[in-house]
């Protein structure tokens, strides 16, 4: 049981970690994502051990998109029929990358190259805008494909893969802007679930899965509320794309800092 004291401490401990959770759920949640890559690149700089930073951030990508995915479904904003071949194939995918034992060393080298990926696809997601009309045209197997892989990956790392899918998807002119944005929390969400699914039953002891209880629900109830918000605000009101172009900076950053010192 987590005392009301430990809560306290904890976020007079961390409140630098506490409050960029809470800003980027704001941003992340507003567009229909999770912010599992800004959540690994903010715990990256912390002393918290490797071990725990994919299981805190699939936890908080849970707790951000599962509000998004419930509004979006609500207004009919899913066209199951081309977002279950995403699904349907990413989740085994996901489970088994959450499922593989990955060294500490494979762990950064592979973390600072998914924050740079995810850097540049927030930057360059302004320039490739689908249309507004539904596109006619799809494949089950390339949509499959598409999810397969983006799953295994995020998976690995601890992300939900909705900021690699949603630029993709308008890249191809998948479906509408709308659209997109509720399979890209829909797919966060269900991945998520599955990559951490797959970490805790692959572990044998504490080396394998772990995360300090007090810290994850601090954590969690930060993302919490900035969803919320996030969910609420409109594109206007937050000015999306320069809190994006400077999100994806810091992340790059992050993701060289990373390499850099797990490379050389």
């Amino acid at each position: 049981m987590i005392e009301f004291s430990e809560i306290i401490q904890v976020v007079i401990d961390n409140w630098g970690v506490v409050l960029l959770f809470f800003l980027v759920a704001i941003l992340y949640s507003s567009v229909g994502f999770g912010g599992g890559s800004s959540y690994l690149a903010i715990l990256a700089l912390t002393e918290l051990s490797f071990i725990q930073f994919r299981a805190i951030s699939l936890l908080c990508n849970i707790v951000v998109v599962s509000g998004g995915t419930y509004i979006y479904a609500k207004k009919g904003h899913y066209n199951w029929k081309k977002v279950l071949p995403l699904v349907l194939v990413s989740i085994p995918f996901a489970f088994l990358g959450g499922y593989l034992k990955i060294s500490q060393a494979f762990f950064f080298v592979l973390l600072g190259v998914t924050l740079i990926v995810a850097a540049l696809s927030m930057w360059v997601s302004k320039y490739i805008i689908s249309s507004p009309k539904e596109s006619t045209q799809y494949s089950v197997i390339k949509d499959g494909l598409f999810g397969g892989v983006i799953g295994f990956i995020s998976g690995m790392v601890g992300i939900g893969g909705g900021v690699f899918l949603a630029p993709l998807l308008h890249l191809t002119n998948w479906d509408t802007p709308k659209r997109i944005a509720a399979t890209a929390s829909f797919f966060i969400l269900v991945n998520s679930i599955a990559g951490l699914l797959g970490q805790f039953l692959s572990h044998n002891n504490e080396t394998d899965f772990y995360f300090e209880p007090t810290i994850a629900f601090v954590l969690m109830l930060a993302v919490f509320f900035g969803g919320q918000i996030g969910s609420r605000l409109s594109a206007s009101k937050i000015s999306p794309l320069l809190l994006k172009r400077i999100t994806a900076v810091l992340i790059a950053f992050v993701g060289l800092r990373i390499l850099y010192k797990h490379l050389f």
